[in-house]
């Protein structure tokens, strides 16, 4: 027997997390349930919740600040997950001031609908290495800008260093998370050097 299907939209803070279900069908009816904390334990705790009457869930929220981690948890949980474009999300007219409640309802509805864009979720490991290659790419605009300023060399070895430095670290076997935490740590070892040798703008 095919299980029935809830869809769940999820309008996802810092914080909070609005949430709002869709059963299925065209008319089926549409569920606020308020708000839970940003929380593994009280996105466990909801998921329970939703489960109870045996559907499965298909849950969807916004790409945004808060990354994927919540995507991650329901993903390990069973549960199929998409994090959607929100540049791509279909909107009606007046409805460009976000209310909460609303973005979740809309969410929802959507995902039944088959209306919404998923994005590429990187995997840990993706997500170390581009925050490493932006890291980066801080440092060489900071260098760049600092260059002409500088009588000493601080800046000119910071790239080399931090290069040498992931470079034996990742040959060391270490997890991608804990190199990218030891470059960005020396990082702005470097960046507080510049920054007391060149003179704020006037």
């Amino acid at each position: 027997m095919e299980q029935d299907i809830t869809y769940i939209g999820l309008d996802v803070h810092k914080d909070t997390i609005a949430v709002a279900a869709a059963e299925p069908g065209k008319r089926g009816k549409v569920r606020e349930f308020g708000k839970i904390a940003n929380t593994p334990a009280a996105l466990r705790t909801l998921v329970a919740k939703l489960t109870r009457g045996g559907n499965a869930l298909r849950l969807c929220y916004e790409a945004g600040p808060c990354g994927y981690g919540i995507q991650r948890q329901l993903t390990a949980a069973g549960h199929e997950c998409v994090v959607v474009a929100p540049s791509l999300i279909p909107s009606k007219p007046g409805e460009r001031i976000k209310i909460d409640r609303r973005d979740a309802i809309n969410l929802a509805k959507l995902h039944r609908a088959g209306e919404l864009t998923p994005v590429w979720v990187p995997d840990q490991a993706h997500e170390a290495i581009r925050d490493l290659v932006r890291a980066r790419q801080a440092a060489v605009r900071t260098v760049r800008q600092a260059r002409q300023q500088l009588s000493g060399d601080t800046a000119w070895k910071a790239p080399e260093r931090l290069c040498r430095r992931y470079r034996k670290l990742a040959q060391a076997g270490k997890p991608a998370t804990v190199v990218t935490a030891a470059i960005a740590r020396e990082l702005s070892g470097f960046v507080w050097a510049i920054a007391k040798q060149v003179p704020p703008a006037a």
